[in-house]
């Protein structure tokens, strides 16, 4: 058995920090760098992908919304066009930035609100992935199944990645908790790791009522600005490692 294991980073802006992306980023296999829309600036990009090339980590374009203030954690009503042209300016920075670092872009995967009206919306996941294709058809495209969005890929024969969120509460339906509420995160290292075997040896995860949710991740997401992501990326690893299931990123 085999997972890719991926984190949400590059999300700090100037001078304010977010997450601990140094020592996050080495356990890991791939990463989704924020783009400058939600989060993240040039430089940020650029020690972002420096810090994932030292470490041989796969690199992803985690683009979202252009909501800072928001986080991008709003839901914006953008017109189809707007919202490819969007995505494509982001993929497009991430993917210069990792090309000047003698690396490559391996896939894509929107942020925040994005992705969660993408998983239902399906025309801002045709757009999505309209963008994606653009900047290149081997680009692996990252989110949740079923979706709108895993559909798109589908019809368009673009690679697609399930994501599963071991450091996230789902509800019965298979979205996940709103970060509004107090229950959203899974911050606690073994509790993390054990929802991660689930998924990966039993294809199931838990939601909050206790309903068993079937899936088969391709990849598990941590967090980066969620406190203590690297501790829970070691106790992934070892749960991992010592259940016999190897970490390589996707397309490795």
């Amino acid at each position: 058995m085999r997972i890719d294991l991926n984190a949400d980073v590059g999300e700090s802006l100037g001078p304010w920090p977010m997450g601990d992306d140094a020592a996050l980023i080495p356990l890991v296999t791939s990463v989704n760098i924020a783009c400058g829309f939600h989060a993240g600036d040039p430089r940020t990009i650029e020690r972002t992908v420096a810090i994932a090339v030292a470490a041989s980590v796969a690199i992803g374009a985690h683009p979202g919304y252009p909501d800072l203030v928001g986080f991008g954690r709003r839901d914006m009503a953008m017109a189809p066009d707007d919202l490819e042209a969007a995505i494509l300016y982001q993929v497009g920075a991430v993917a210069a930035f990792a090309r000047a670092a003698g690396s490559e872009l391996r896939h894509v995967k929107a942020h925040g609100a994005l992705y969660n009206r993408a998983a239902r919306d399906p025309v801002a996941a045709e757009a999505i992935v309209r963008a994606t294709r653009r900047v290149s058809t081997a680009l692996v495209v990252v989110g949740p199944e079923p979706s709108a969005l895993a559909d798109a890929a589908a019809v368009t024969g673009s690679p697609w990645a399930c994501e599963g969120f071991p450091d996230r509460a789902y509800e019965p339906d298979g979205t996940l908790r709103s970060r509004l509420l107090p229950d959203a995160m899974v911050l606690a290292p073994a509790a993390a790791a054990e929802r991660a075997l689930r998924m990966v040896r039993e294809g199931i995860v838990v939601a909050v009522d206790g309903t068993e949710i079937e899936m088969e991740p391709d990849t598990l997401c941590l967090h980066g600005d969620a406190p203590g992501a690297p501790a829970r990326a070691a106790a992934l690893r070892r749960a991992l490692a010592e259940a016999g299931i190897e970490v390589r990123a996707l397309g490795d």
